[in-house]
């Protein structure tokens, strides 16, 4: 066999294990459930992440309030981040924008990676002392802060970034569809 066919073979087998025979549909449930709570209160969801996640969080911001019809919002607008990077310092960034913006009836959202980024770190250190309901997902070690810490979490076994941050894309958009109750729709 090439080099090529056994990479994408390794590849495609990481992902089967890692979704349909490590699935915990718990795990899902769980996470929506939370989100139910947060409606519950009238609360509203957001989002907060680094690089490709923060992007992961805008899709999901966006498609839980148009799609879902949860109100959601990501913080990733850069005026955002570099006003309050530049004044409170990059790793304080994010406790900043949700001592500003989250009110104790939503919900803030980790994503990330490696679970130990410490502008999110210090984020939902903030959110619990606070007493605001939060999740996250992560990926490569179980035991990074964000999944040992959050009230919610999903945890990916894999230490590939690229893999986790899709897994986490098909997570959150599976979590709308378990809203919607269907995976076919209209989205006008």
């Amino acid at each position: 066999m090439d080099k090529d066919k056994e990479f994408l073979n390794n590849y495609w087998q990481e992902y089967e294990d890692l979704i349909i025979k490590g699935r915990d549909d718990s795990k899902i449930i769980s996470f929506r459930d939370s989100i139910k709570d947060t409606i519950k209160t009238n609360g509203k969801l957001f989002f907060v992440g680094n690089g490709a996640s923060a992007s992961l969080c805008s899709h999901a911001a966006t498609d839980f309030t148009k799609q879902a019809k949860i109100e959601s919002h990501a913080f990733n607008d850069h005026n955002l981040i570099t006003a309050l990077a530049n004044d409170y310092g990059y790793e304080n960034w994010v406790s900043k924008a949700i001592q500003y913006y989250v009110k104790p009836c939503d919900r803030v959202i980790f994503i990330s990676v490696s679970g130990n980024s410490p502008n999110l770190v210090n984020g939902l250190k903030y959110a619990k002392k606070e007493k605001i309901p939060n999740a996250s997902l992560t990926g490569s070690n179980s035991n990074n802060y964000l999944n040992s810490n959050s009230d919610c979490s999903i945890w990916v076994d894999s230490k590939s970034y690229n893999i986790v941050e899709s897994i986490h894309t098909i997570y959150l958009t599976l979590i709308i569809d378990l809203f919607i109750g269907k995976k076919t729709y209209s989205v006008n």
